[in-house]
Protein backbone atom coordinates (compact mmCIF):
# COMPACT_ATOMS: atom_id res chain seq x y z
CA UNK A 1 0.00 0.00 0.00
CA UNK A 2 2.79 2.10 1.11
CA UNK A 3 4.24 1.76 -2.55
CA UNK A 4 1.13 2.54 -3.90
CA UNK A 5 0.94 5.79 -2.66
CA UNK A 6 4.86 6.88 -3.68
CA UNK A 7 4.06 5.69 -7.44
CA UNK A 8 0.76 8.13 -7.28
CA UNK A 9 2.65 10.74 -5.67
CA UNK A 10 5.83 10.81 -8.35
CA UNK A 11 2.62 10.26 -10.93
CA UNK A 12 1.56 13.62 -9.16
CA UNK A 13 5.03 15.27 -9.62
CA UNK A 14 5.75 14.32 -13.08
CA UNK A 15 2.39 15.34 -14.27
CA UNK A 16 2.60 19.00 -12.25
CA UNK A 17 6.10 19.51 -13.24
CA UNK A 18 4.84 19.26 -16.93
CA UNK A 19 1.75 21.06 -16.59
CA UNK A 20 4.21 23.91 -15.34
CA UNK A 21 6.85 24.23 -18.17
CA UNK A 22 4.05 23.83 -20.54
CA UNK A 23 2.42 26.82 -19.53
CA UNK A 24 5.44 29.00 -18.87
CA UNK A 25 5.30 32.13 -21.05
CA UNK A 26 8.40 31.07 -23.04
CA UNK A 27 6.72 27.73 -23.68
CA UNK A 28 3.01 29.63 -24.50
CA UNK A 29 5.19 32.13 -26.75
CA UNK A 30 7.05 29.10 -28.61
CA UNK A 31 4.19 26.79 -29.76
CA UNK A 32 1.35 29.79 -30.07
CA UNK A 33 0.77 30.46 -34.15
CA UNK A 34 -1.03 29.21 -36.65
CA UNK A 35 0.10 26.03 -38.27
CA UNK A 36 -0.32 24.90 -42.08
CA UNK A 37 -2.31 22.06 -41.87
CA UNK A 38 -2.59 22.03 -45.66
CA UNK A 39 -1.65 23.92 -48.59
CA UNK A 40 -5.01 25.73 -47.80
CA UNK A 41 -5.94 24.70 -44.41
CA UNK A 42 -4.81 26.31 -41.37
CA UNK A 43 -4.62 24.60 -37.41
CA UNK A 44 -4.13 27.46 -34.71
CA UNK A 45 -2.79 26.89 -31.52
CA UNK A 46 -3.58 29.08 -28.81
CA UNK A 47 -3.37 29.74 -24.95
CA UNK A 48 -6.54 30.39 -22.45
CA UNK A 49 -5.49 30.64 -18.58
CA UNK A 50 -2.04 28.84 -19.33
CA UNK A 51 -4.57 26.32 -21.10
CA UNK A 52 -3.83 25.12 -24.70
CA UNK A 53 -6.58 24.76 -27.26
CA UNK A 54 -6.69 24.31 -30.87
CA UNK A 55 -8.88 25.80 -33.79
CA UNK A 56 -9.28 23.52 -36.57
CA UNK A 57 -11.76 22.79 -39.11
CA UNK A 58 -14.92 24.95 -37.30
CA UNK A 59 -13.67 23.87 -33.92
CA UNK A 60 -12.68 26.99 -31.33
CA UNK A 61 -11.58 24.81 -28.43
CA UNK A 62 -10.18 21.44 -28.92
CA UNK A 63 -8.28 20.97 -26.11
CA UNK A 64 -5.28 18.23 -26.50
CA UNK A 65 -4.97 15.74 -23.89
CA UNK A 66 -0.73 16.30 -22.09
CA UNK A 67 0.58 13.05 -22.13
CA UNK A 68 4.33 13.79 -21.11
CA UNK A 69 6.55 17.09 -21.32
CA UNK A 70 6.10 17.79 -24.84
CA UNK A 71 3.53 15.00 -26.05
CA UNK A 72 -0.47 15.60 -26.54
CA UNK A 73 -2.77 13.78 -27.83
CA UNK A 74 -5.73 15.21 -29.91
CA UNK A 75 -9.08 13.28 -30.13
CA UNK A 76 -9.95 14.89 -33.18
CA UNK A 77 -6.84 13.71 -34.94
CA UNK A 78 -6.66 10.75 -33.05
CA UNK A 79 -2.92 11.56 -33.40
CA UNK A 80 -0.67 12.15 -30.60
CA UNK A 81 1.40 15.45 -31.32
CA UNK A 82 4.52 17.07 -30.35
CA UNK A 83 6.29 20.87 -31.38
CA UNK A 84 9.39 20.55 -32.27
CA UNK A 85 12.02 22.76 -34.20
CA UNK A 86 13.44 21.80 -37.26
CA UNK A 87 16.97 22.54 -37.35
CA UNK A 88 17.09 22.98 -41.02
CA UNK A 89 14.98 26.09 -41.38
CA UNK A 90 14.85 26.85 -37.46
CA UNK A 91 11.00 26.88 -37.44
CA UNK A 92 8.43 24.97 -35.12
CA UNK A 93 6.51 22.57 -36.36
CA UNK A 94 3.48 19.78 -35.08
CA UNK A 95 5.00 17.04 -35.81
CA UNK A 96 2.76 13.64 -35.51
CA UNK A 97 4.14 10.67 -33.10
CA UNK A 98 4.45 7.86 -34.66
CA UNK A 99 2.34 4.57 -33.91
CA UNK A 100 5.40 2.77 -35.20
CA UNK A 101 8.79 2.59 -33.32
CA UNK A 102 10.27 1.97 -36.64
CA UNK A 103 9.07 5.03 -38.47
CA UNK A 104 11.34 8.65 -37.95
CA UNK A 105 9.60 11.70 -36.63
CA UNK A 106 8.39 13.81 -39.43
CA UNK A 107 8.06 17.77 -39.35
CA UNK A 108 4.46 17.58 -40.44
CA UNK A 109 3.06 21.38 -39.98
CA UNK A 110 4.89 24.05 -40.11
CA UNK A 111 4.32 27.50 -38.03
CA UNK A 112 3.63 30.51 -40.25
CA UNK A 113 4.63 33.67 -39.43
CA UNK A 114 2.39 36.52 -38.28
CA UNK A 115 1.16 38.13 -41.13
CA UNK A 116 1.42 34.62 -43.87
CA UNK A 117 -2.48 33.70 -45.43
CA UNK A 118 -3.61 30.68 -47.23
CA UNK A 119 -5.38 31.54 -50.50
CA UNK A 120 -9.20 30.79 -48.75
CA UNK A 121 -8.14 33.12 -46.13
CA UNK A 122 -7.47 36.00 -48.71
CA UNK A 123 -10.49 34.68 -50.38
CA UNK A 124 -12.89 35.42 -47.04
CA UNK A 125 -10.96 39.03 -47.12
CA UNK A 126 -12.22 39.90 -50.79
CA UNK A 127 -8.22 39.92 -51.65
CA UNK A 128 -9.39 38.37 -54.56
CA UNK A 129 -5.77 38.83 -56.57
CA UNK A 130 -3.70 37.88 -53.60
CA UNK A 131 -6.34 35.04 -53.14
CA UNK A 132 -5.73 34.08 -57.30
CA UNK A 133 -1.98 34.34 -57.24
CA UNK A 134 -1.95 31.46 -54.01
CA UNK A 135 -4.09 29.25 -55.64
CA UNK A 136 -1.78 29.81 -58.98
CA UNK A 137 1.34 28.97 -56.93
CA UNK A 138 -0.67 25.69 -55.33
CA UNK A 139 -1.49 24.52 -59.34
CA UNK A 140 2.53 24.72 -60.11
CA UNK A 141 3.41 22.95 -56.99
CA UNK A 142 0.86 20.51 -57.59
CA UNK A 143 -1.49 20.41 -60.40
CA UNK A 144 -3.78 17.60 -58.70
CA UNK A 145 -3.99 19.65 -55.14
CA UNK A 146 -7.77 18.73 -53.68
CA UNK A 147 -7.89 22.27 -52.85
CA UNK A 148 -7.92 23.73 -56.95
CA UNK A 149 -10.30 21.27 -57.79
CA UNK A 150 -12.66 22.83 -60.50
CA UNK A 151 -15.64 21.38 -59.50
CA UNK A 152 -15.12 22.21 -55.96
CA UNK A 153 -14.58 26.20 -56.78
CA UNK A 154 -17.59 25.89 -58.83
CA UNK A 155 -20.19 24.56 -55.74
CA UNK A 156 -18.51 26.93 -54.30
CA UNK A 157 -19.34 29.88 -56.69
CA UNK A 158 -23.23 28.36 -57.49
CA UNK A 159 -23.39 28.63 -53.44
CA UNK A 160 -22.42 31.86 -53.18
CA UNK A 161 -24.80 33.00 -56.05
CA UNK A 162 -27.69 30.88 -54.15
CA UNK A 163 -26.84 33.13 -50.93
CA UNK A 164 -27.33 36.25 -53.45
CA UNK A 165 -23.93 36.73 -52.71
CA UNK A 166 -23.05 37.68 -56.66
CA UNK A 167 -20.16 39.75 -56.63
CA UNK A 168 -18.57 37.12 -54.62
CA UNK A 169 -19.55 34.67 -56.90
CA UNK A 170 -18.67 36.24 -59.96
CA UNK A 171 -14.21 36.45 -58.23
CA UNK A 172 -14.80 33.30 -57.47
CA UNK A 173 -15.57 32.06 -60.75
CA UNK A 174 -12.93 34.04 -62.19
CA UNK A 175 -10.26 32.15 -60.04
CA UNK A 176 -11.43 29.09 -61.55
CA UNK A 177 -11.18 30.64 -64.80
CA UNK A 178 -7.79 31.06 -64.28
CA UNK A 179 -6.90 27.90 -63.05
CA UNK A 180 -8.65 25.74 -65.25
CA UNK A 181 -8.56 27.99 -69.26
CA UNK A 182 -9.56 25.39 -71.26
CA UNK A 183 -12.73 24.39 -69.40
CA UNK A 184 -16.05 25.42 -71.04
CA UNK A 185 -17.87 24.74 -68.10
CA UNK A 186 -15.73 27.58 -66.04
CA UNK A 187 -16.60 30.26 -68.46
CA UNK A 188 -20.60 28.80 -68.92
CA UNK A 189 -20.44 29.80 -65.00
CA UNK A 190 -18.91 32.83 -65.01
CA UNK A 191 -21.25 33.94 -67.73
CA UNK A 192 -24.41 32.82 -65.76
CA UNK A 193 -22.71 34.62 -62.61
CA UNK A 194 -22.38 37.86 -64.91
CA UNK A 195 -25.93 37.51 -65.96
CA UNK A 196 -27.11 37.51 -62.30
CA UNK A 197 -24.88 40.63 -61.71
CA UNK A 198 -26.36 42.56 -64.63
CA UNK A 199 -23.50 42.24 -66.30
CA UNK A 200 -25.14 41.45 -70.14
CA UNK A 201 -22.00 42.01 -72.31
CA UNK A 202 -19.43 40.02 -69.81
CA UNK A 203 -22.16 37.35 -69.89
CA UNK A 204 -22.70 37.39 -73.72
CA UNK A 205 -18.89 37.63 -73.71
CA UNK A 206 -18.10 34.28 -71.24
CA UNK A 207 -21.04 32.11 -72.87
CA UNK A 208 -19.19 32.48 -76.12
CA UNK A 209 -15.79 31.51 -75.19
CA UNK A 210 -17.63 28.60 -73.81
CA UNK A 211 -19.40 27.51 -76.89
CA UNK A 212 -15.94 28.00 -78.44
CA UNK A 213 -14.94 25.61 -76.31
CA UNK A 214 -17.57 23.16 -76.72
CA UNK A 215 -19.87 23.69 -79.37
CA UNK A 216 -22.66 21.75 -77.67
CA UNK A 217 -22.92 23.06 -74.51
CA UNK A 218 -26.98 23.66 -75.20
CA UNK A 219 -27.50 25.83 -72.07
CA UNK A 220 -25.26 28.45 -73.64
CA UNK A 221 -26.35 28.61 -76.60
CA UNK A 222 -29.75 29.32 -74.92
CA UNK A 223 -28.99 32.16 -72.31
CA UNK A 224 -26.68 33.36 -75.47
CA UNK A 225 -29.58 33.84 -77.24
CA UNK A 226 -31.44 35.55 -74.70
CA UNK A 227 -29.00 37.55 -73.76
CA UNK A 228 -28.35 38.96 -77.59
CA UNK A 229 -31.85 39.76 -77.86
CA UNK A 230 -31.95 42.00 -75.05
CA UNK A 231 -28.73 43.87 -76.52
Amino acid sequence: MKSFKIYILLLFVLFSSCSKKNSSSDYIKKVSGRYLYSSDEIMEVFFENNEMFIKWRGASNIKPLLVDENTYFVKELNEKIQFNTNSKNNKIYISLVPKSETKQLAYNYMKLDTMVRVPSEYLLEKKFDKALEGYLKIKKIDSLDPVINEESFNRLGYKELRNKNIEFAVEIFKINVALYPNSPNVYDSLGEAFMKNGDTVKAIENYKKSLSLDSGNRRAKEQLKKLEKKE
